[in-house]
């Protein structure tokens, strides 16, 4: 990224507090990918909350509103997760420099991502045999309910 390891140190930091405060943030995917590698420990490390994993975090952010978000809110939506907090979802270019955007965001903290991914969760070695049985009687029910109706209008233009 063209820094010095202090700059890019810090760098990191301040963009996992903003990551951390608003669930969601808009960067380089360059920058996104380092965040991603920064953050993910921190946020494993918020899940076992003592003073230890506080003081250490805090050792990373320097930022005590970004510890209790962390270790409050954050920690219990991710606590039965084992990984992968994070979702980069790429823009597009920047218009200026044509550098590729990205958006950075918490995974559990997105509510239009997490209604579809439930509706959507099935196991991928499903054999259920029941619902094949079922549906053979309930095609030959619709069969049997269809030959009345249609003898009926020849019933009528027999009787004209």
């Amino acid at each position: 990224m063209s820094r010095t390891a202090d700059h890019r140190r810090a760098m990191l930091a301040n963009m996992a507090i903003s990551l951390i405060m608003h669930k969601r943030i808009t960067t380089t995917l360059a920058k996104a990918k380092a965040l991603k590698k920064y953050v993910e420990p921190l946020i494993t490390r918020s899940k076992d909350d003592s003073t230890n994993s506080r003081r250490v975090v805090f050792s990373y952010l320097q930022n005590k509103e970004a510890l209790k978000e962390l270790f409050g809110p954050v920690a219990q939506k991710v606590g039965d997760r084992p990984g992968g907090y994070t979702r980069i979802i790429k823009l597009g270019f920047r218009q200026g420099d044509a550098a590729e955007k990205a958006f950075i965001e918490l995974v559990d903290f997105d509510e239009n991502m997490l209604k579809t991914a439930k509706a959507e969760k099935k196991t991928r070695r499903s054999r259920k045999a029941a619902p094949k049985a079922e549906a053979a009687p309930a095609v030959e029910e619709v069969k049997a309910e269809e030959a009345p109706i249609a003898e009926a209008p020849a019933e009528e233009a027999k009787a004209e």
